[in-house]
């Protein structure tokens, strides 16, 4: 096999076998064409994924935010035990952070009754929060005013809405 490899080469002149050098050496590399058509394939593929990824981030925020919400009855409860009532309006959810300062007894606020500040919505707004509630007197409404910021829309997400 050897004796034959050698045989071509000689038969081939110095100009063919400098051809077929170069010709391989060229052949290794990607023509500019070739780098843009990858590009221009990543960036469809990318904006294709930014696309599909909008609605699921959207429903990502709406259950973080009824999480939240969620998550509030349990330190609202035990400030009810503590003091008899539910914080009013005026004092809101800070009042699960510090004790309000018109409360009838404070020795009786045992709180902090959360472990960080109140935390902002997904879209960072505020919560917001009612007591007596509208939708129930004897609990306070909790709500967030959603993704487009707005109060009272149809896309505000509250906890006379949870199950």
């Amino acid at each position: 096999m050897a004796g034959y490899k050698t045989r071509f080469l000689k038969q081939l002149t110095k100009k063919q076998v400098r051809q077929s050098v170069r010709a391989r050496r060229d052949r290794r590399a990607f023509t500019l064409v070739e780098v843009l058509l990858v590009l221009v394939i990543l960036v469809i593929i990318g904006s294709l994924a930014v696309t599909a990824l909008g609605p699921i981030q959207r429903r990502a925020y709406i259950n973080a935010a009824r999480s939240q919400i969620k998550a509030f009855k349990t330190p609202l409860n035990a400030y009810q035990l503590d003091i008899g009532d539910y914080p009013s309006t005026a004092q809101g959810l800070d009042a699960l952070r510090y004790p309000p300062a018109d409360l009838a007894d404070p020795s009786k606020w045992s709180g902090p009754y959360l472990d960080s500040e109140v935390p902002l919505d997904p879209w960072g707004n505020p919560y917001q929060y009612e007591y007596p509630g509208r939708y129930d007197s004897s609990q306070p409404d909790i709500w967030s005013f959603g993704p487009d910021g707005i109060n009272g829309t149809e896309d505000d997400i509250g906890s006379w809405q949870q199950s």
